[in-house]
């Protein structure tokens, strides 16, 4: 009988997307990925929306949604989201990272310095956060420390890095 009932769980688990292996709005959160790459970023929020109504815990789904609506320049729901995403998955450092981003570009200089150097703990080599992170500092007055993390963004990959550094850290 215990057989019998472990592999039903089994199939109704499977079929219903709830598997470990396929979160529960997977595949809309599929779709909003390529909308989001293709820079759809309406249609992004619309595929993300139908992932969080079947999976309201969905972190990525959350983290993913706030970065199309910064496309969009709406920050403070891509802060909301992300602060979502951050209580549903306190390691997801591109949800930090995004925030932070969020809150640079509201002037919440110290707010945005604060989320990077949260990415940056989880993920130590986030290009982006240490760029975001840097650009941030310039504008609070830690010039010397600003450079510090604008240099090690862009070696890490982050190009933009350096004509930020031509401009301010000379």
């Amino acid at each position: 009988m215990k057989a019998i009932f472990y592999f039903l769980t089994i199939i109704v688990l499977t079929l219903t997307g709830c598997s470990p292996k396929s979160p529960k709005g997977k595949e809309y959160f599929n779709n909003g990925d390529a909308k989001l790459f293709t820079q759809d970023y309406a249609g992004a929020i619309v595929e993300y929306n139908k992932a969080l109504e079947i999976n309201p815990r969905y972190s990525e789904a959350y983290c993913n949604r706030g970065a199309a609506k910064f496309y969009l320049q709406d920050y403070p729901e891509t802060i909301a989201d992300c602060t979502k995403a951050i209580e549903f998955n306190p390691k997801n450092g591109y949800a930090y990272r995004n925030r932070g981003s969020a809150k640079y570009q509201m002037q919440d200089y110290r707010g945005s310095i604060v989320d990077c150097t949260k990415a940056l703990e989880i993920f130590p080599n986030f290009a982006e956060a240490y760029f975001t992170r840097g650009a941030a500092k310039l504008k609070v007055d830690q010039k010397d420390s600003g450079c510090l993390d604008l240099s090690r963004a862009g070696e890490l990959g982050y190009k933009q890095a350096y004509e930020v550094i031509q401009k301010f850290c000379q």
